[in-house]
């Protein structure tokens, strides 16, 4: 049980270094289908990934349509906090960014500020404040129901489901043209990770930097034997902090992460074998990562015009 739960951290860390994020486990499926690289061309120039910042820029617009698609059926809305720049490094498998470290530990910060929105955010106030069937139909009218569903098979094994309508729906569906195939393009690009990341764990390359890594740190006084195991022991070396003091101390020992990160060049080999391995999974993949990117491409142009 011990080795299957730190199988699925590492699967979950390094999931967030190039991909999105996912603990889906299972199959590759979809074997035969054309190459990546021939789809594209057939398109065109290369496509390529989006900029954190470039996300930061749909996401915005996408809250904007929300706002407006609200008030077309009759509701407040106030657009939710969109990660900003600097909370989408949190996750990565190991921290090497010595300011950011230094700035805000493992992420403290931003979850703070997350559980603070989730509680005291207008949206709520507002909606708990509506009679219950307003409520309800506030629900229906951001997030839909399962009435009319879209359903996606993801590639390590059974299938995700959304609403079809609701202004979160609409939103993208302005933003990305097809919803539809937008989510099942995202669902299956984003769920690849654990067809890969076990064979990330076993190369060679990595393991002989983790234990380079694990040598750095032990000779600055935080024997470590792994960025995994500072994950798993995160809460225990916090117990008993204030807020302050957890910060403080998470920022201490991730900015000694990220020094001996840079020293060994883990971050740079992890996401460099991250990206090695994604792409040869992307191979049986090619259209859904075609249509992936051609349409974020779309609605980054379409939140700009906005």
């Amino acid at each position: 049980m011990r080795r299957k739960k730190k199988m699925l951290l590492s699967v979950a860390l390094l999931s967030c270094l190039t991909a999105g994020c996912s603990t889906d486990t299972g199959s590759p499926a979809g074997a035969g289908r054309p190459h990546q690289k021939d789809a594209a061309s057939a398109r065109g120039a290369p496509l390529r990934e989006l900029t954190s910042a470039e996300e930061v820029e749909i996401d915005r617009a996408e809250q904007d349509l929300v706002l407006q698609c609200m008030q077309r059926q009759g509701f407040r809305y106030w657009p939710v906090p969109v990660a900003s720049v600097a909370e989408r490094k949190v996750g990565a498998y190991v921290v090497d960014d010595i300011g950011w470290a230094r700035q805000y530990g493992y992420g403290r910060p931003f979850d703070t500020a997350a559980m603070k929105s989730h509680r005291d955010h207008p949206n709520i106030t507002y909606r708990n404040a509506l009679a219950k069937k307003e409520r309800v139909r506030y629900s229906r009218a951001l997030d839909g129901n399962f009435t009319g569903t879209i359903t996606a098979e993801v590639p390590s094994g059974g299938s995700v489901r959304t609403p079809r309508d609701g202004c979160y729906a609409q939103a993208r569906e302005e933003l990305y043209g097809d919803y539809p195939t937008w989510f099942r393009a995202k669902k299956t690009v984003t769920s690849l990770t654990p067809l890969y990341v076990p064979r990330i764990l076993r190369d060679k390359r990595l393991t002989s930097t983790v234990a380079a890594w694990s040598r750095c740190m032990k000779a600055a006084g935080r024997p470590f034997q792994s960025p995994d195991a500072i994950r798993r022991e995160r809460g225990n070396l916090i117990r008993g902090m204030s807020e302050s003091q957890a910060l403080r101390s998470e920022s201490a020992l991730a900015v000694t992460e990220a020094k001996c990160a840079q020293r060994t060049s883990l971050g740079k080999t992890a996401r460099a074998l991250e990206m090695e391995y994604r792409n040869k999974t992307a191979r049986d993949y090619a259209a859904e990562f075609t249509a992936y990117r051609q349409m974020r491409m779309s609605a980054l142009a379409r939140a700009r015009s906005l």
